[in-house]
């Protein structure tokens, strides 16, 4: 048994009635690692998450978690905690009675200082006595983090972390999940957000009509040899647009949604890296300064796209 994997998925496939969706998935998640699951609408992300949480069996296919063969009937598997499609909790009770019921129900060894413990990672102490009624969509995910800490998992599952937090909810779960994965936890999330997979995943695992069209590190999409847009602001807008237009490899963008009629200085170019690199280059021999460089849409975006774009154009 290998002790460095948490997850070890091979052929999954599941249908619901005659819609497949997942379709022979393979998936390896390393322990100590955050991986990120992305993919648009009808792909598949909620069903394989609700594989790993026990809530559903595949059809076909072997799929092992923290070195156990996922059983033929629906069941949490020891060491897994999480939620799909947000959590589940009692809107009449407080934030600390929800704890204490849910723990009650699942966990049973949990005292009230484990309780608190939670509440403080995910930055609710100050409102743990008030109800859940009245908490935002962030505050609840909040909540439905707190609730999987209270067993101290393995495997973490996650869908949409991240949806409705603030800026401050949103540190506080990143910081979450980084320490957990820094003590050996695995996490599992899906998220439309690609800031936040390219923020915290190692290795991300892209789905397209039930189908894997990527997985690996992040590194590797970016490594590609694909053109992307880039935002472009200098010191001299119309002496760096000469050199653009003069620079191999490098084109001049005028219909990106990026390129704001009302901001003659900035200019938007599409290139692969080298011929970026050397775009810099004569930019800075000739005396223009670089105020602003950077992807009009992330490598993660763009990979996403044009993966799940031949995907669709296959099928």
């Amino acid at each position: 048994m290998d002790t460095t994997v948490a997850v070890r998925g091979r052929g999954i496939t599941k249908s619901f009635g005659d819609v497949v969706a997942l379709d022979r998935i393979d998936l390896t998640v390393a322990r100590g690692q955050i991986h990120g699951l992305v993919g648009p609408n009808g792909a598949g992300k909620t069903t394989l998450l609700g594989l790993l949480l026990g809530l559903a069996v595949a059809d076909e296919g072997r799929l092992e978690i923290l070195g156990a063969q996922a059983g033929r009937t629906a069941a949490v598997p020891d060491g897994v905690a999480g939620f799909v499609d947000g959590p589940g909790l009692y809107p009449s009770l407080t934030a600390r009675k929800n704890l204490a019921a849910l723990a009650a129900l699942r966990y049973r060894d949990v005292h009230a200082a484990g309780i608190d413990d939670a509440l403080h990672q995910v930055g609710l102490t100050d409102v743990a006595d008030d109800k859940v009624r009245g908490f935002s969509l962030g505050m609840r995910q909040r909540l439905g983090l707190a609730a999987a800490l209270l067993t101290r998992p393995r495997l973490l599952v996650l869908d949409e972390p991240s949806n409705g937090l603030d800026p401050a909810g949103k540190k506080h779960v990143h910081g979450v999940l980084s320490r957990l994965a820094d003590d050996g936890a695995a996490v599992v999330l899906s998220s439309h957000r690609m800031d936040d997979i390219e923020a915290l995943c190692s290795e991300v695992t892209i789905l397209a009509t039930g189908r894997v069209v990527f997985t690996g590190p992040l590194a590797k999409l970016s490594a590609e040899n694909r053109e992307l847009d880039y935002r472009l602001r200098t010191s001299d807008p119309a002496a760096a647009r000469t050199t653009a237009g003069e620079t191999p490899g490098i084109r001049i963008v005028e219909d990106s949604d990026a390129v704001n009629r009302h901001d003659p200085e900035l200019l938007v170019v599409r290139a692969l890296v080298p011929a970026l690199d050397e775009l810099v280059t004569r930019l800075v021999n000739a005396n223009i300064a670089v105020r602003e460089l950077a992807p009009v849409i992330s490598p993660l975006e763009a990979a996403f796209l044009a993966l799940t774009e031949q995907e669709e154009a296959g099928r």
